[in-house]
């Protein structure tokens, strides 16, 4: 039986850090093409995004990313939108040389907990075999390298989909934010999150917050996507939120040797 979580996507990503005043100049050169992301609410298509990074004791997979190794993943555990209801998905996020794949499991809110990842025995019975499998590889991946939870990002995302396009994307992700954490707590209620979308977080010297827009494709873009580049100046950069947070938390806690944790990583 196949569901909406039962996907696995092979495509390509662009990101650009653009000025905000770009946003409904953007949002006019792409309507005859996109229309809003059903799961978006209000005035123009947002939802927020929460994100728990996982990571070795050694911050292996931040490096990777730093050092642009060809091929390499990424480990979360993701929800989608306010409503306290809503599922943890477990996404495998894969990256060789130019090309995405992602998959994921849905877990229940109800049955979140550390033993999901721990003891796989607790897990939920899922929605399909393949559903079942990108599970049973994230457990995997987190056992080879001793995962465990480093920072909690979120941020607000504004999304548009290709009209007849078969999977095009065009994404604005504003008001990121990060914290630390060792706890598999996906809220951070009460807690002191940290802003990520400033000019020295982005390496940009502006004085403006700047909006990360993406544009998803798979092995074509499309010509409208092109011609946006083109229209906007547009300069891709890299914009990785998690080596973002772990490189802001390295500076504000002085520890360049050993980042984000500094040697207390040590003691995991």
């Amino acid at each position: 039986m196949n569901n909406q979580y039962d996907i696995q996507l092979d495509r390509h990503e662009a990101k650009y850090i653009i000025p905000p005043s770009y946003v409904p100049r953007i949002r006019e050169f792409i309507k005859p093409f996109c229309i809003s992301d059903p799961h978006g609410q209000g005035e123009f298509p947002e939802y927020v995004i929460t994100t728990l990074q996982l990571d070795s004791p050694s911050l292996s997979l931040c490096h990777a990313k730093e050092w642009e190794v060809v091929n390499r993943f990424k480990l979360r555990a993701r929800t989608y939108g306010s409503d306290p209801s809503a599922p943890v998905f477990l996404e495998v996020k894969r990256k060789y040389r130019g090309c995405i794949q992602k998959s994921r499991a849905c877990i229940p809110i109800e049955a979140w907990k550390s033993d999901v990842i721990k003891r796989p025995e607790s897990a939920p019975v899922f929605w399909s075999k393949k559903e079942e499998a990108a599970y049973i590889e994230f457990i995997r991946l987190v056992k080879l390298i001793g995962a465990e939870p480093v920072t909690l990002i979120r941020y607000t995302r504004e999304a548009y989909m290709g009209k007849i396009d078969h999977y095009a994307r065009v994404t604005f992700d504003r008001k990121l934010q990060y914290l630390p954490t060792r706890e598999w707590d996906l809220k951070g209620d009460g807690k002191r999150w940290f802003s990520m979308d400033t000019g020295l977080a982005q390496n940009k010297m502006n004085k403006y917050s700047g909006v990360v827009l993406e544009l998803k494709t798979l092995s074509d873009a499309p010509q409208w996507m092109i011609d946006l580049v083109i229209e906007f100046d547009l300069v891709r950069t890299g914009n990785c939120k998690y080596t973002t947070a772990v490189g802001l938390e390295s500076l504000f806690r002085g520890t360049p040797e050993m980042p984000f944790y500094g040697m207390e990583l040590m003691t995991y």
